[in-house]
């Protein structure tokens, strides 16, 4: 669906010119929403509508109402329940090409995800730990890496109220800094010093490969596959099965999933994911789908899939055992993967407690059947609202709260460590659980506070994080 060519290969002649986005958007949510039963001003008989099957239809009060909101954006707001709380997911975009690139993984991007910002023992200079630099992104090229340490920008020093401003600009020049823990687990005699060090990086338009990271660990007599995931998204699931055949081919007993960034994507891309790991049949039920009240009919079944979107055979592992890190920005689509595999194998969760996002979300046009077939010219935006829930084949949700590790380890601003590398904290436990060693040297500082992700409000690639979707 998110693909320019194929949704709009009929835009310049096939477009149906409705008369106002606010009446796409009123009658989007009344056919989809999850809780339009909750929301008064989108009940079916609040005005005579019924969202698809009247798609076109109009009575004096409908438009009263909709007159009655200055913007497409003041009236969707106006339609989600208790936004913020019960509904932290649905959205709205005024540029549905933005959108679709967005879930293609395609943004404006300098590459740095993941920003940490700490103090040291919550007082003194602020400062910034990189957590994520996405492959082959301009602060790659640029030398920068996870874990380094930022003091601040253009030779202005970090504090907790302009770090953000400063980390959003279209172009800037970083300066480094280096942490000493000086021996000891204590961070109250801990240190930062400015390097001299700096990298300059630019936001430009770039498609980031979900995979980030694959590799082969053998310690202990044991092999170990390691994979980071970090969205998931169709258009890059041969990517993620030559990651699977390469496990394959080194025959590796155990499987290290890391979704510590991955903040969700498509539910078919989850259960493909599953059947790499697991192997289950086709046959069998990955999650269930419950929708909103006017969508109840639609109520479906995801099950294992052993193909991928180009038609390729999967690559898998048949393991009946796997081991997810995770952290907070863990959600939707990778605790689905949690919670929809574990009626069927063991995993083993180790890490943060996670997001606590169970609701699935769809990309909602204005056409017709609100679909990409014949889409409107008469404006741009699209919308991406709560339409249902998604539970496990025992039709157990994930909690809001999150799902809660069976090994508890936080990230911290000591030592982030290098992904994919044994001695990584997170992946160093889990290393320890397979093999049973007494190695691990990475507790927790006593004193150390958490990492506080920064929310950069100009990055775009924020925009879907936390979605779970159906295409």
């Amino acid at each position: 669906m998110f693909s320019i060519t194929s949704c709009f290969e009929d835009l310049d002649d096939n477009l149906v010119i409705t008369g106002d986005v606010k009446d796409f958007i009123w009658k989007g949510m009344n056919y989809f929403y999850i809780y339009g039963n909750d929301v008064p001003n989108l009940r079916n008989e609040t005005f005579g509508i019924s969202g698809l099957a009247n798609r076109y239809d109009t009575t004096q009060e409908y438009e009263e109402f909709l007159s009655g909101f200055s913007s497409p954006e003041e009236l969707f707001d106006a339609l989600v329940f208790d936004a913020g709380n019960t509904d932290r997911f649905s959205t709205i975009f005024p540029d549905l090409f933005q959108a679709i690139d967005l879930f293609n993984g395609t943004s404006e991007t300098n590459g740095m995800r993941r920003l940490f910002g700490f103090q040291i023992n919550g007082n003194g200079p602020f400062y910034v730990r990189v957590g994520l630099v996405l492959n082959g992104s301009n602060a790659d090229l640029a030398g920068v890496e996870r874990n380094m340490i930022i003091s601040g920008v253009d030779g202005t020093a970090f504090t907790s109220e302009n770090a953000q401003s400063l980390l959003s600009q279209s172009s800037m020049t970083l300066n480094f800094a280096d942490y000493n823990d000086n021996g000891t687990e204590d961070t109250s005699d801990d240190s930062v010093t400015p390097n001299g060090q700096t990298a300059t990086v630019t936001r430009e338009v770039f498609t980031d490969n979900p995979v980030h990271r694959t590799e082969v660990i053998t310690t202990n007599g044991e092999t170990i596959g390691y994979i980071m995931y970090n969205s998931f998204r169709d258009n890059f699931e041969t990517e993620l099965n030559n990651a699977f055949a390469q496990l394959q081919a080194a025959n590796v007993e155990h499987l290290v999933l890391d979704l510590r960034y991955n903040g969700g994507g498509a539910i078919v891309t989850a259960a493909r994911l599953a059947t790499m790991i697991s192997g289950e049949s086709p046959n069998q039920v990955f999650s269930k789908a419950f929708f909103g009240p006017n969508r109840l009919e639609q109520n479906r079944d995801f099950n294992f899939d052993n193909t991928i979107s180009s038609g390729a055979a999967v690559n898998t592992l048949n393991f009946e055992k796997v081991y997810v890190l995770t952290t907070g920005a863990s959600a939707s689509a990778s605790e689905l993967i949690i919670n929809s595999l574990r009626p069927y194998i063991d995993v083993v969760q180790i890490g943060d407690i996670t997001t606590g996002k169970t609701t699935i979300n769809t990309l909602v046009f204005d056409s017709p059947d609100f679909s990409t077939q014949q889409v409107t010219n008469a404006h741009t935006y699209a919308m991406l609202p709560l339409i249902g829930d998604s539970t496990n084949k025992d039709e157990e949700l994930v909690p809001p709260t999150g799902l809660v590790p069976d090994i508890i380890l936080e990230e911290t601003f000591v030592n982030l460590g290098t992904l994919g590398d044994p001695n990584e904290p997170l992946l160093a436990r889990a290393i320890m659980e397979i093999t049973n060693a007494d190695r691990f040297t990475h507790p927790n500082p006593s004193n150390s506070n958490n990492l506080l992700p920064l929310k950069l409000t100009t990055n775009t690639e924020s925009l879907i994080d936390g979605y779970m979707y159906i295409k």
